[in-house]
């Protein structure tokens, strides 16, 4: 038996097994594919949208050159006091929850210190955001909850840097020009969202429509 024979017989032998393993194959499934399907509600998309758009801003401001580190404007707690206004607590958290997340991931600091750092102000801001929303309206309104979550954030920043990065005593210097920068940006944020409120309703969903999706995403 020569070497192209057997060489013959090889690639026949492949030809066969090929064809039995293709007819053995559901005829009902002619190119079977995994797929995940996810049941999504409008509050869903909706609270996508809005944290693409405070992900979009927090990308923005990591492009502004900052004076002194931890010093920033808070853009995007423009779109969480929104999201806050007409949603709720809940759906604000889960805009900037997933604001930090996904901006640690494309900014290349994800389980960095910085993370952590958004992170804990982040939980610190909503904690008194959850809180500050009982408050009268007719004197606590966006302004005010914007200045009071700028101080949550930062002062959630310096009790991490100082429990786990820097236990130093002299981070107390620094804590008359972090609460000008909270005060400052507090309320420039505040009057920017306040006056988006107004245009903003327009093209969001009635909060009633909104309250009978009330769970987190997806339920």
């Amino acid at each position: 038996m020569t070497a192209s024979t057997t060489e013959n017989q090889d690639s026949g032998y492949g030809i066969q097994d090929t064809e039995q393993n293709s007819e053995q194959l559901p005829a009902c499934i002619p190119n079977p594919v995994s797929r995940i399907l996810l049941n999504t509600t409008p509050q869903d998309h909706q609270i996508a949208r809005m944290a693409a758009l405070a992900l979009g801003l927090s990308v923005l401001e990591a492009a502004i050159p900052s004076p002194l580190p931890g010093v920033k404007p808070g853009l995007a707690n423009i779109v969480t006091l929104i999201v806050l206004a007409h949603y709720g607590w809940r759906a604000a958290a889960w805009v900037s929850l997933l604001r930090v997340l996904a901006g640690s991931l494309l900014l290349g600091n994800f389980l960095a210190p910085g993370f952590f750092l958004s992170l804990g102000g982040a939980a610190c801001s909503l904690a008194v955001l959850a809180g500050s929303q009982h408050l009268p309206q007719r004197w606590f309104g966006p302004v005010s909850h914007s200045i009071l979550a700028a101080f949550a954030h930062i002062a959630g920043q310096l009790l991490l840097v100082f429990f786990w990065l820097i236990p130093h005593a002299g981070l107390a210097y620094l804590v008359p020009i972090f609460a000008v920068a909270a005060l400052l940006f507090g309320t420039v944020n505040g009057l920017v969202a306040a006056h988006f409120m107004g245009p903003a309703a327009a093209s969001l969903p009635p909060i009633g429509k909104v309250s009978a999706h009330a769970g987190m995403p997806g339920e």
